[in-house]
């Protein structure tokens, strides 16, 4: 799955315990972890996965792949955003 979605979290509530490591930021899950949840079930626990889409600067932040203090440019991903959102709803009207 993508990065920071909440895998881990899904895991530890299904667990009802705090097994897997959770973050706001990328990279808290940095390999795979087996979680037994009962003695036929067992989830594993995975570091988000982005796929390259041919734009990386923006791509690979809006996936949350990257955390915004890294970006050399965060001018593409805002413009992006701003590209999907209506005029009105950044406006405020």
């Amino acid at each position: 799955g993508y990065p920071n979605v909440g895998k881990s979290s899904l895991i530890n509530s299904l667990k009802r315990s705090r097994t897997c490591g959770v973050g706001a930021m990328p990279g808290v899950t940095r390999c795979l972890q087996a979680v037994q949840l009962d003695r036929h079930i067992q989830l594993l626990d995975c570091p988000g996965v982005v796929l390259d889409s041919g734009d990386p600067s923006a791509a690979t932040t809006l996936r949350g792949a990257l955390a915004p203090q890294r970006l050399r440019d965060p001018l593409t991903p805002a413009c992006a955003i701003l590209r999907r959102c209506p005029p009105q709803q950044v406006r405020g009207d």
